[in-house]
């Protein structure tokens, strides 16, 4: 970028009491990433000399979000004196490190997430060609509730901004405001610091007073529109929080279909910054992409499915169901009514159906788990079969046990497999099996009781009960059948008819 050495100030001290949450409002997430990440990647896109982040309540919160970054640094406002005073402590700190005043100081609120690179771009070149000592962008709003205006006089020439607690009736209405995104060469502006005063109504040295002095002082003050309000919108309470990440995730859904994604409603589709999905694939209505999501090409994600920290091969297909933190092998097929849970990896080509849960266990290639099952801490080798209802009991109470089932064995339906145990290769149990012993390859597990019917107990314990009118009737039924059926009955009857003859 043509012009001075640059450095980026980053005013993120404050707690955003309007928000009233007891997280500090750069940390609140917008889109599934924290604002204050949102305005340090920008600024580390112009790729300046220093940025400087301005912290103060929950300091060391942020401090370890942001953890290493290069390039970044930390200045602690202590008491919360306002932006004016921040930006001072930020100056003092740069100033402390080096003597060059030949630079130019991009300022940042911390409530505005949604800034694009080439924005600040436009206003550190546009600050520089036109030789200006302070530059700041202002933006057309529909409601300026909360929002410093921006004076002009007769001729339409920037007088000064007056923060919201303090304008006066008559510029309540005033639409134009300032965006909070400011331009300052720092060699002219540092006379006008020290004259900051806290004599406003909330008692706060205003960064925006400089502007006012650059002006009163004789020096060129710029004033930079913002094309898209959108952008430069504060996030400030959970309102604007929501109009915040309505306007991202338009921006994602956007990016992702102009990529070649299909995205058959965007009004119910939500996809977090930073997911990624494949050309070809398909996000279906109910559709929520979170964390760090990768999906490949090809895949049909819906509808009303929720991924989350989730990786997704090509050819897959994932409706009414949720995934999380779990990996998927090409051409998988998951649901509906389905839950992945953390842990969880699934072969080529497997199969998990209707109202089964699977989580910290591997699934071969081929293996289907179709419906009514739970495998959890299991190693389930390629082209098992689970028949309905399986259950893998990993646990005893105290103790998380692992299960393996081998290649090409087959559960059968209600079977208990009691972990820790194994069924070798090709092995089958039988249906309504609890295995609690090893199964060798190829053989044939039957583990539950002989049946034993006990005759007529239904009547005799649950007498005047419905059961037991249908089965004395069914009783009485079967025992005339057997009368007419015996032996002579129709002999008899041809007697009888004879005789009378």
């Amino acid at each position: 970028m043509a012009g001075r050495p640059l450095s980026v100030v980053i005013l993120a001290a404050g707690p955003g009491k309007r928000f009233k949450s007891q997280l500090a409002k750069v940390l609140i997430p917008v889109a599934g990433r924290p604002i204050i990440r949102y305005l340090v990647d920008t600024a580390r896109a112009l790729e300046p000399e220093r940025v400087i982040v301005v912290v103060g309540y929950q300091a060391e919160k942020v401090k370890a979000y942001l953890g290493q970054l290069p390039g970044v640094e930390y200045v602690l406002q202590e008491k919360l004196l306002g932006t004016g005073h921040a930006f001072k402590l930020a100056v003092e700190a740069m100033l402390a490190q080096e003597a060059d005043k030949e630079r130019d100081i991009l300022i940042l609120c911390g409530d505005t997430p949604l800034l694009r690179p080439e924005t600040l771009v436009n206003l550190a070149e546009t600050h520089y060609r036109e030789g200006a000592t302070a530059s700041v962008v202002t933006v057309m709003v529909s409601d300026p509730v909360g929002y410093g205006r921006v004076l002009r006089d007769e001729a339409g020439s920037f007088t000064r901004i007056v923060e919201d607690a303090d304008v006066a009736p008559a510029e309540r209405d005033i639409r134009e405001v300032n965006a909070g995104i400011y331009c300052f060469l720092l060699a002219d502006i540092l006379p006008f610091i020290d004259r900051l005063t806290m004599a406003n109504r909330q008692r706060e040295y205003y960064l925006p007073d400089i502007l006012f002095y650059a002006l009163a002082a004789g020096r060129k003050v710029l004033t930079v529109k913002a094309e898209d309000s959108g952008e430069v919108q504060g996030v400030n309470n959970r309102v604007q929080l929501a109009e915040a990440e309505a306007w991202q995730r338009r921006n994602i859904l956007r990016d992702l279909m102009l990529s070649g994604v299909t995205v058959t409603d965007p009004a119910s589709t939500y996809v977090d910054w930073g997911v990624i999905v494949g050309q070809d694939t398909v996000l279906e209505p109910g559709t929520v992409l979170r964390g760090a999501t990768r999906i490949g090409r090809g895949c049909v994600i819906g509808p009303w499915s929720q991924l989350e920290d989730a990786i997704v091969g090509d050819g897959c297909r994932v409706w009414v169901s949720v995934v999380e933190k779990s990996e998927l092998a090409a051409n998988v097929s998951v649901g509906p009514f389905s839950h992945l849970r953390p842990d969880t990896r699934l072969g080529e080509g497997a199969k998990v159906g209707n109202f089964a849960e699977i989580k910290n266990s591997t699934v071969g290639s081929g293996t289907k788990i179709p419906h009514h099952t739970y495998v959890g801490d299991a190693d389930i080798g390629a082209a098992v079969n689970f028949g309905a209802g399986s259950v893998v009991v990993n646990y005893d109470g105290q103790w998380k046990s692992r299960t393996a089932v081998a290649d090409g064995a087959l559960v059968g339906c209600n079977t208990n497999l009691v972990a820790p145990v194994k069924v070798g290769e090709g092995a089958y149990t039988a249906a309504g099996s609890t295995i609690t012993r090893d199964v060798p390859p190829g053989a044939l597990a039957v583990a539950r009781g002989r049946q034993e019917n006990l005759e007529g107990w239904v009547e005799r314990r649950r007498p005047g009960t419905v059961s037991a009118k249908r089965a004395r009737e069914a009783g009485e039924a079967q025992r005339t059948s057997e009368v007419r059926e015996a032996p002579g009955a129709d002999a008899g009857a041809e007697s009888g008819s004879h005789e009378k003859g």
